[in-house]
């Protein structure tokens, strides 16, 4: 006859065993990624191939913008060199392979963090950096103020994106009717609308102020008010290495916090002095919390020092002084009635 006791007791023990090995499993994710980099010397970095204020090269081959901003952080953390990085342009139907693939360590390209991308695909967004929506871009002509009077138009669209299902559902929620010409990249898509092919352009509302700037007479067009869809904009990274999906998280956070805290990178000296204790955490001169996740002591003093805070790099890029002329809204710090928020560093 089988003792109770000794039977049961097998059981918590096969039950702890499964438990530690699920625990083992999750925690001991292989932390490859930053090994990589290290031994290589660089990081890839996946952008946009031509999206201005966001990710775009010049004729000497510099780049700039938004996203370039956050792979030069990255580089800073790392090796206290913005320039250790190689931006590797991504058409939209390729940036998810791409990252997929190892062709480039962190995708950060004005991607839209879905269910599926990450369930599907196998891939991590890590936080985001830019809240966003989609909307419309029209001629000023047409004297439209509200997609609700877009009524029987022709839009043109970038396929492979977010985008189109929006399109599809605003419409049809709204019982209105409309014909959709599809392209494979927004550069078709755009010189369609400028050449008069369709009444209306749709995009992320940070894509259309960028592509506005492309058009003939820019301020022949408006970009309108109404936002039909969340759109959260974030760097990407593969499945399975949490060490690398921590360092591009937190290297967002600490620009954020930065920010919070007043750390720039004109106020480092004075920061680097600072004896208040979130500032302390946040430059590295009290704790180790670079060391936990591979990095070193300073290392978000390096990103602020290189690139900046997380408000410095926006008004930089694409901000109300830039070419863009974007308002901060809702990518402004909680503080400011944004919904931009950091968790501390302690």
């Amino acid at each position: 006859m089988r003792n109770p006791l000794k039977y049961y007791l097998e059981r918590v023990v096969i039950v702890l065993a499964l438990c530690a090995s699920s625990t083992l499993g999750v925690t001991s994710a292989p932390a490859q990624t930053l090994k990589a980099i290290k031994d290589r010397g660089s990081l890839t970095c996946g952008v946009n191939p031509g999206l201005p204020g966001f990710s775009s090269q010049d004729d000497k081959g510099h780049w700039t913008g938004f996203d370039v901003d956050f792979c030069r952080a990255l580089a800073a953390a790392i090796f206290n060199d913005v320039d250790k990085v190689r931006f590797v342009p991504l058409e939209t139907a390729d940036r998810l392979t791409a990252l997929q693939s190892g062709k480039v360590d962190v995708l950060s390209r004005n991607t839209t963090w879905t269910m599926s991308r990450e369930a599907a695909l196998g891939l991590n967004f890590a936080a985001v950096t830019y809240y966003d929506g989609q909307g419309f871009l029209v001629r000023r002509a047409l004297n439209v103020t509200s997609s609700l009077e877009l009524d029987g138009t022709t839009v043109c669209v970038e396929t492979g994106t977010t985008t189109e299902l929006n399109l599809a559902d605003h419409f049809r929620t709204n019982n209105m009717k409309y014909q959709v010409l599809k392209f494979g990249n927004a550069d078709d898509a755009l010189k369609a609308y400028d050449g008069g092919q369709c009444s209306v352009f749709t995009s992320d509302i940070s894509q259309l102020f960028s592509e506005r700037l492309k058009l003939k007479v820019a301020d022949d067009h408006v970009i309108l008010a109404d936002i039909i869809s969340k759109e959260p904009l974030a760097p990407a990274v593969r499945f399975g290495d949490d060490q690398w999906l921590n360092i591009v998280k937190w290297t967002h956070f600490a620009m954020l916090d930065a920010e919070e805290l007043g750390v720039s990178s004109e106020t480092m000296e004075a920061a680097l002095k600072s004896e208040k204790p979130d500032v302390k955490r946040l430059v590295g001169t009290e704790g180790n919390y670079g060391e936990q996740i591979g990095l070193t002591k300073d290392w978000a003093t390096r990103i602020v020092n290189h690139v900046g805070n997380y408000g410095e790099v926006f008004e930089r890029n694409v901000g109300i002084g830039s070419k863009l002329g974007i308002p901060r809204g809702i990518n402004s710090l909680w503080a400011k009635g944004g919904i931009q928020y950091a968790p501390p560093i302690r």
